[in-house]
């Protein structure tokens, strides 16, 4: 277990492993993350699928999971969430909320903002619980992959996150499209429901659409605008 203390340290200490663990197989990555620093690491997830969950209870079934509890999620989104805490029974869900609730936010900001500054939105909703919740931690691990976007694209297993201040573990980054969705089918993993309708990357209700056969996945974010990040990965 990690004795590094300072964020000089961790970053010390993710810079090292970034080399290390460069070419590891994602239970690799996350026996490392776990063996390093133990509860002091949370796994998030958007529950579009327990992939990730999946792989990291199988080296410590008590993992503590981040969701991101905007307000706008869709239904079948928390229906996920519950059926996957009943799945993996061990883990500890950290609901991670916005500081007003969406009718606080209405009075403040005025109805939809979302449409109308969807950063703005994404930063009340995502980017300060996520940084609040965070604090509490010296390192996330998250599924995020190189063939999400272009964006994406050198996504490194262990990296430094500079701006949540913690080791960021990307355990699944190499994975392509045909490996992960063997993995859920070998499992048995479960994947919410609107996958199969065509959501091929969920977010906020409001901010999501189906995704036209063969488009890109994310293009079904934040459509008809430029916005392609909510601000949690760049």
């Amino acid at each position: 277990m990690t004795t590094a203390t300072s964020k000089e340290d961790l970053k010390a200490l993710a810079d090292k492993a970034s080399e290390e663990l460069a070419d590891a197989s994602a239970l690799e990555a996350l026996e490392w993350a776990v063996g390093t620093f133990g509860d002091d690491l949370i796994v998030a997830s958007n529950m579009q699928d327990a992939v990730l969950i999946d792989l990291a209870t199988q080296v410590k079934s008590d993992v503590d999971v981040l969701f991101l509890e905007t307000g706008y999620h869709f239904a079948e989104t928390i229906g996920t969430r519950d059926a996957v805490a009943t799945v993996y029974p061990d883990i500890r869900v950290v609901n991670a909320q916005a500081e007003q609730t969406v009718a606080q936010q209405d009075a403040e900001y005025g109805p939809k903002l979302h449409d109308r500054d969807p950063n703005q939105c994404c930063h009340l909703r995502k980017v300060i619980p996520l940084r609040k919740t965070l604090a509490g931690y010296s390192a996330w691990v998250t599924g995020v992959r190189r063939v999400d976007a272009p964006t994406r694209a050198n996504t490194p297993i262990v990296t430094w996150d500079d701006r949540n201040g913690l080791v960021k573990i990307n355990p699944i980054a190499p994975w392509t499209d045909e490996e992960f969705h063997s993995y859920i089918s070998e499992h048995g993993v479960l994947e919410n429901p609107l996958v199969s309708e065509g959501y091929l990357s969920i977010g906020c209700a409001p901010c999501t659409a189906k995704v036209a056969p063969g488009a890109d996945p994310r293009s079904g974010r934040w459509a008809g605008q430029t916005k392609t990040e909510c601000g949690l990965h760049g």
